[in-house]
């Protein structure tokens, strides 16, 4: 390996290094009450450093936002060659709850933490979360137009579905589902996606 290549792979690794030690002290203290200061102390490296990486805590939040929906939408497309719409929709419900639940820290810090909304607006840029959405979007679009679901205006139902999941992963993150064991939760989540699927796509041809 050359010495470009060791200083790019360096590079890389240490800005992987401030993303990780970010989300940790998110996810620990609130993104309100962490500095760069207090990420760099934890590294311990300077806040110059950091800076070096990242012009500010924005970058960093959105830094952890851009990867969280990278996994996600990569789950997503596993989801392209399958033809049936309703069977994607079904799919998707499964591949949401596993993404949110394998990956507690990306996705409280993409849809639950305070702060993070802010920040994304002041960048005026979401096209990653765009991008999942509308792969959801297209899907229920799929099932208006084949007759699966009626008399419903996609972009309400895709917020409809996507809430309803959301609503699913953030109880259980959230620990609001502790008093259950979680094989139950596993199992309730699982019956939830197919009774509320078979309910909407009561009317399919």
């Amino acid at each position: 390996m050359g010495t470009e290549d060791r200083k790019e792979r360096e590079k890389l690794e240490m800005r992987q290094l401030i993303v990780k030690t970010a989300m940790q002290l998110f996810i620990e203290k609130g993104i309100e009450n962490v500095s760069i200061r207090a990420i760099a102390e934890k590294i311990e490296y300077s806040p110059g450093s950091i800076y070096s990486y990242f012009k500010d805590k924005g970058e960093i939040i959105h830094a952890i936002h851009t990867e969280g929906f990278e996994k996600l939408y990569a789950m997503q497309k596993t989801l392209d060659d399958v033809k049936d719409p309703a069977e994607k929709l079904r799919r998707m419900g499964r591949i949401y709850m596993q993404f949110a639940l394998e990956n507690k820290d990306y996705y409280d810090l993409m849809f639950i933490a305070k702060g993070v909304a802010e920040k994304i607006s002041e960048k005026q840029e979401w096209d990653v979360g765009q991008r999942s959405f509308n792969y959801l979007r297209d899907n229920v679009n799929d099932l208006i137009e084949q007759g699966y679901i009626v008399n419903a205006d996609v972009d309400s139902a895709t917020f409809a579905i996507w809430g309803f999941v959301h609503g699913m992963a953030a109880l259980i993150i959230r620990g609001r589902c502790a008093m259950l064991p979680d094989e139950i939760v596993k199992q309730m989540t699982e019956g939830a996606l197919q009774f509320t699927y078979a309910s909407l796509l009561s009317n399919n041809k």
